[in-house]
């Protein structure tokens, strides 16, 4: 979300550092989000809050924005909570959301930044399920930063970082 402003970042094949806005902006439409804090805007159902991440997509149409909403919550198992404000969902339906919001636009990657943090381990491990199988899915990649070890099981690969260096 950040410009990096030194070395080398390469996503998709392009390095970033100093890359024009347009190839930043284009980069950023390829990524979903999943924040620690949910993120949710309070004002916002469900649904209105997962078509939020819709506004960087100007190719679908207002129609097609709110049937993939309808369609990604139903995926996330909450297809009977589309039009509940997020005061009104649980903490592991409110990360439901965050996931759905992550994944509508079908991103190539998704970052997720401890999407387990606030959730009991059942909630927990629903969650990077429900992360797993809809990014197969769809052919994403996920990459989550976390401290919870109850969920390793889970990657394909773990990569161990201490003091900013790889293990």
């Amino acid at each position: 979300m950040r410009t990096a402003n030194h070395g080398s970042l390469k996503v998709f094949g392009n390095e970033l550092i100093k890359g024009n806005n347009n190839l930043l902006i284009e980069t950023r439409r390829n990524i979903g989000y999943i924040f620690q804090a949910t993120n949710s805007i309070k004002s916002l159902t469900a649904r209105k809050n997962v078509q939020m991440s819709m506004e960087l997509h100007p190719e679908f149409s207002s129609q097609e924005v709110k049937e993939r909403a309808i369609l990604m919550l139903q995926a996330v198992g909450l297809g009977d909570r589309i039009n509940y404000y997020p005061d009104n969902l649980s903490g592991g339906q409110k990360q439901r959301v965050a996931i759905a919001r992550a994944l509508v636009s079908y991103p190539k990657m998704v970052l997720a930044d401890e999407p387990t943090a606030a959730l009991d381990s059942k909630s927990g491990r629903d969650v990077v399920e429900i992360m797993q199988k809809l990014a197969k899915e769809q052919g994403c990649t996920i990459l989550i930063v976390t401290h919870d070890d109850r969920i390793l099981d889970v990657a394909e690969r773990i990569i161990e970082l201490e003091d900013g260096k790889l293990k």
